[in-house]
């Protein structure tokens, strides 16, 4: 498996990895996370595509924010 990290790919391959990990093959139209306090998963993974912040410190932070200080696993 090739590498994710930021040094290791293009802008265009990035949007390509969050792309294929974001297809839950059921299409945006039937899900309910955006609206249910979840977010745009593109607005949340925009970071990684612009190569700023890697996926581990995307995820880190919005777990962080979500669990609020509960002890959620």
């Amino acid at each position: 498996m090739k590498s994710i990290l930021i040094k290791d790919t293009t802008k265009e391959e990035r949007e390509e990895i969050i792309k294929a990990s974001l297809d839950c093959g059921g299409g945006c139209e039937n899900c309910s996370s955006c609206w249910l306090g979840g977010g745009s998963p593109w607005d949340i993974y925009q970071d990684y595509i612009d190569g700023k912040r890697e996926i581990s410190e995307i995820n880190r932070s919005y777990m962080d924010e979500y669990r609020q200080g509960r002890q959620i696993r």
